[in-house]
């Protein structure tokens, strides 16, 4: 992100740190395969500052729920609330199959201006 324009303290990475960390920790909790791993993909459409984040893992038969439907967890819980976060930070989510051996949750942000 700092190559890119967007220092470490900036709103833009920060908000990118955060999806990444949550779309990461539902690959590991979620879309666990023995002896396989997740994969991580940023890309940036400079054109109107929007990153785009790609989590690919190996349980293509562990789909999240579909955007829009989610529902709020207990408050006496731990966990749940990832995806959440992710669809109010987020300009759009969603999760695609491209293959029968992953899947691939993604997210897109729109950046505020580079400082």
């Amino acid at each position: 992100m700092t190559s890119w324009g967007w220092p470490y303290d900036s709103d833009g990475n920060r908000t990118a740190s955060l999806l990444v960390a949550e779309l990461a920790a539902n690959a590991v909790r979620h879309g666990r395969a023995r002896g396989r791993d997740f994969a991580l993909r940023l890309t940036l459409y400079a054109a109107d500052a929007t990153l785009r984040i790609e989590v690919t893992d190996a349980r293509p038969d562990r789909s999240p729920p579909l955007p829009g439907t989610l529902t709020p967890a207990d408050p006496d819980t731990e966990s749940g609330r990832g995806l959440l976060l992710v669809e109010s930070l987020s300009t759009h989510w969603g999760a695609t199959a491209g293959d029968p051996y992953t899947k691939t949750v993604w997210c897109e942000v729109a950046l505020a201006c580079r400082t």
